[in-house]
């Protein structure tokens, strides 16, 4: 994930609700990615990190994979 998913895809706001897309910057045990693999910028990696946050208390993702 080299490339930024987000200006590529022209994503402006991230939803918590967009579950897809936020998959995409979580790991396989469940941990978010950093921004060196995902390759956002500081402000993206922020509203993602948030987005992912509000995603698992609301329930829509898993805290961890099993």
């Amino acid at each position: 994930m080299s490339n930024n998913i987000l200006t590529q895809n022209d994503i402006q706001h991230v939803d918590y609700k967009d579950v897809d897309l936020l998959k995409q910057f979580i790991n396989p045990h469940g941990r978010i990615v950093g921004r060196t693999k995902s390759g956002l910028t500081a402000k993206q990696q922020r509203a993602v990190e948030a987005a992912i946050k509000r995603a698992r208390f609301m329930g829509l993702l898993p805290f961890i994979q099993k």
